[in-house]
């Protein structure tokens, strides 16, 4: 007798491999995106590029991926989604996936900083003096500052072409506790001013004495802005089902629809943590991933080669949470953006993301071209019975045994 809290699936694990898209959306050309295809062209940078656990599921019947075929017998229902929503950031992308459709983009401060205003609010409700106020690479920021801040004590603040506010300091300068403090006030601040309302405040901690040797600490933190609608991890939530989050998702979130929560230092930490819950936890409801490295390691700094070692050591460990899987559990693998590290800049790229979805005793179907992420949040909510998301069209029935 079926569950009475579930049609199909007890336990559903979507997994967001952040920034992996797979060819330009029709509006690509406004992003300045023309001609972006992150997972095609990452695997064109390494001759012997080899992902067979995503071979077998149907990633090669999405977009063209190096040596890895279309599948005339893939094991995992595959297409693809456009997004709808304005933008190309991570708040966006999770957002829309699981049912809001976001209109208005985010404010970014790539081409001047931040406005002074801002900064002397910040620097006089913290009591810190603060450096930089650029756009910059997280990395390279701490490498040309980082001594001076050791010497003066000023926090590093920069932006990206994200709609983001980055606060770098070091650990063994800075109590942890204080970074967060700050960063709590910066996200404050934001929200004071329509103007000012980036999208993620985000802490950078990091640790070293030279710029040979300063390195960013897992001890990140994301303080988002709260969604401005109700999610399908709300609706889940208050009718008492899990919502389990992997890396960064609470973050995003803000915290809101989350019921438990895990933070991963890396990707690879991330799907260890993945497969243990699939293992070990007995739960009706979601367990909702986000593997960062992708985007924030390579994409980013555009490095296509690191970028297809990350996707390769992303199979292999695929392939033992495939392993894992019980028969009422079923797998959503999508993305958010894109991030083409063969495209100019350092931004995301406006792209179609993957859909690749993996029950043992469901038959794979082309499910297309979908027209909104959203169609992942509703097929949530038609499996659970809950109330559905106010965009998104849910494609379970389409999902057979």
């Amino acid at each position: 007798m079926m569950d009475k809290n579930y049609k199909n699936y007890k336990r559903i694990f979507v997994i967001v491999a952040d920034s992996l898209g797979v060819g330009e959306l029709e509006d690509s050309s406004l992003y300045g995106d023309k001609g972006a295809n992150t997972l095609s062209h990452l695997s064109y940078s390494k001759s012997d590029f080899h992902i067979p656990t995503l071979a077998k599921l149907g990633i090669g019947n999405i977009t063209d991926v190096n040596n890895t075929p279309k599948n005339s017998h893939p094991l995992a229902s595959y297409g693809k989604m456009k997004e709808i929503s304005v933008g190309k950031d991570t708040l966006t992308g999770h957002w829309e996936i699981m049912g809001l459709k976001v209109t208005k983009k985010f404010p970014s401060f790539t081409e001047n900083g931040f406005p002074q205003e801002l900064i002397d609010k910040l620097e006089k409700e913290t009591g810190h003096k603060f450096m930089g106020n650029i756009a910059a690479s997280g990395t390279e920021i701490i490498k040309e500052l980082g001594e001076r801040q050791l010497e003066t004590k000023e926090m590093i603040i920069y932006t990206s072409a994200d709609s983001v506010l980055q606060i770098a300091a070091s650990e063994e300068l800075f109590p942890l506790d204080e970074i967060y403090r700050v960063c709590d006030i910066a996200r404050k601040i934001t929200l004071e001013n329509p103007d000012w309302m980036v999208g993620r405040v985000i802490a950078r901690p990091f640790i070293g004495k030279t710029k040979d040797t300063f390195t960013r600490t897992s001890n990140r933190h994301d303080y988002a802005v709260k969604p401005f609608g109700r999610t399908v991890l709300e609706e889940m939530k208050e009718n008492d089902y899990s919502v389990i989050s992997v890396g960064k998702i609470k973050d995003i979130f803000d915290g809101v629809g989350i019921t438990e929560a895990y933070r991963s230092k890396s990707n690879h930490d991330g799907m260890d943590i993945t497969i243990r819950i699939c293992k070990e936890f007995d739960f009706t409801g979601l367990c909702f991933v986000n593997l960062v490295d992708f985007d924030a390691l390579y994409g980013h700094r555009r490095n296509p080669v690191g970028y297809a070692n990350c996707v390769e050591e992303f199979d292999q460990q695929l392939d033992e949470f495939i392993n894992s899987m019980r028969a009422d559990d079923l797998l959503i693998i999508c993305a958010d953006h894109g991030n083409d590290p063969t495209h100019s800049g350092t931004d995301h790229t406006r792209e179609h993301v993957p859909l690749l979805v993996y029950n043992a005793l469901t038959k794979a179907t082309d499910l297309k071209v979908r027209s909104t992420f959203a169609d992942i949040g509703a097929t949530i909510s038609d499996n659970f019975a809950l109330k559905m998301p106010d965009i998104g069209t849910s494609f379970l029935k389409e999902l057979k045994k």
